[in-house]
Parts: C-alpha cells; sequence; structure tokens
C-alpha cells in the first residue's frame, strides 16, 4: 500500500501536537484534511478519529508511567462524554449528507475560534496567577478539589461536540479542564486530558464506523506518521511546557476556524 507523504507528515505534525499538548488531532488533521486533500467534512471528521482513537494511548500511556494522571478527574469526564459522544454522532444520523457536512464545517470553525479565545484567557489567567504565587501553576490535592458535577457536564458537552465535529477531545476538554482546575501542573493537564480522550474518542470513532463515514486508507497514512510523532510529543510534555506551541496554537485554531466560517 502506498501513501501519500503529504499525509504522512500531516500525521507526525498532529500526532506531535497531541502528545505535546493534549490537542492537536481534530484542530489541525480535520481541516487538513478537508483543505488540503479535499475530503468531505463527514469523512474527514470520522477519518481523524480512527486516527486519534489509535494515538491518543499511546501519549496516554506515557503520562500514566509517569504519573501525571488525575483519576479521578477522568473518571467524572467519561461519564459524561461517552454517551455524550454518541449522540453527537446520532445527531449527524439525522441529518442529509449536505446538511451535515455544512453543519460539520460551521460547528468545527466555531469551536476552533472558541477554543483559541479560551486558550488566551487560560494563559492570561495563568500569568496573573504566577505573578501572585511565583508559579504557573501548583500541584493540586485530588481529595479537595474534584468538581463531580461541573466535571460531568464538561463530559457530556465535550462529548456531543467531539461526535459531531471531531474537536474536543484535546483543544476544548484541556481548556476547560484548566479553568475547573487551575492548581494542576501542565504535565497533569495534558496527562490527565490524554486518557479520557481514549474512551470519548473510542465512542465517537465506533459511531463514525456504523455511518460508514471512515476512510481506511487515510487513516493508515495519517498514523504511519501520528504514532511516533505523538510518543515525541508526550515524552515532552511529560517533563516540561513549552512556551512556543501555547503561543502557536491559538493562531493555527483561529486561521483554520475562519477558513471554516468562509470568512477568507
Amino acid at each position: 500500500m502506498s501513501f501519500d507523504p503529504g499525509l504522512i507528515v500531516g500525521g507526525l505534525l498532529g500526532g506531535f501536537l497531541i502528545g505535546l499538548t493534549g490537542m492537536g488531532g481534530g484542530a489541525l488533521l480535520t481541516p487538513m484534511l478537508m483543505f488540503v486533500f479535499h475530503v468531505n467534512p463527514v469523512t474527514a471528521v470520522g477519518s481523524d478519529l480512527v486516527a486519534s482513537l489509535v494515538m491518543k494511548p499511546v501519549g496516554g500511556a506515557v503520562h500514566w508511567r509517569t504519573r501525571t494522571v488525575r483519576t479521578d478527574i477522568v473518571r467524572w469526564l467519561c461519564l459524561g462524554s461517552v454517551p455524550g459522544a454518541f449522540l453527537g454522532v446520532g445527531m449527524l444520523r439525522v441529518l442529509s449528507s449536505e446538511t451535515a457536512d455544512h453543519a460539520v464545517k460551521v460547528l468545527l470553525g466555531a469551536a476552533l475560534v472558541a477554543t483559541a479565545i479560551v486558550m488566551l484567557i487560560r494563559d492570561r489567567l495563568n500569568r496573573r496567577r504566577a505573578a501572585v504565587v511565583g508559579a504557573e501553576v501548583a500541584t493540586s490535592s485530588p481529595a479537595k478539589d474534584l468538581r463531580p458535577a461541573a466535571t460531568f457536564a464538561l463530559g457530556l458537552i465535550g462529548g456531543i461536540v467531539v461526535g459531531f465535529t471531531s474537536v474536543g477531545s484535546g483543544s476544548l476538554m484541556i481548556v476547560v479542564l484548566s479553568l475547573l482546575y487551575p492548581r494542576l501542573s501542565r504535565a497533569e493537564l495534558v496527562g490527565t486530558d490524554l486518557v479520557q480522550a481514549v474512551p470519548l474518542v473510542a465512542a465517537a470513532a465506533i459511531g463514525h464506523l456504523l455511518l460508514g463515514e471512515v476512510a481506511f486508507g487515510l487513516t493508515a497514512a495519517l498514523l504511519v506518521g501520528g504514532l511516533p510523532g505523538v510518543f515525541l510529543g508526550a515524552r515532552l510534555s511529560s517533563t516540561s511546557a513549552t512556551a512556543m506551541v501555547r503561543l502557536a496554537m491559538p493562531a493555527v485554531l483561529v486561521v483554520s476556524g475562519l477558513k471554516m466560517l468562509n470568512v477568507f
């Protein structure tokens, strides 16, 4: 089987960002499939989800070994996100093909722009907190700061968005998670997000597989580059934070989102 080199490079970059930041799959790979390789939106979403389903556990395993995962938060997120993902996919099923493609583009564009805005707000809050306590974030106390109801609600809403657009398992979820749990260290934040994303993405991917909206050749090519990329990114994020990616990701999200919305 021959693969498009562009897809392999795209998978490598997307995988690296998934491992490094907990986001990057739907936010980068789905727009790339649509605009660079001209894949229809619903198929791009399904193919990206199946690729992410293979990549996310690789990054999550690295963080699990370094004990940078809050399992109590993961449990409450998954209680909401798994049924939410099936609900999001079900929404696509009741729409016609043309309507579904248009709805995915609009909601995906809005989700990407919203993610970028919240990322910038979060970073500004972190800088203010650092000026007060002398560090960007402090390690949390699992027994004291768990917020079950809010975490469940985040999982449910995030699951619906992921099932419908493929964006959210990392990009939206990790941003809101950082606002709900500001005392999580950056390594804990990425590790927790990567692990919770596994059952979430699995549910959404299964839903799209049942719809038949997955191009396995595209998925395989993305994984050739994505698997080594996510491993390298997770190794880096489990030991340090990267200001460069934190600044670059909002710009990538805004450009992709505005393109989805036909602003330019």
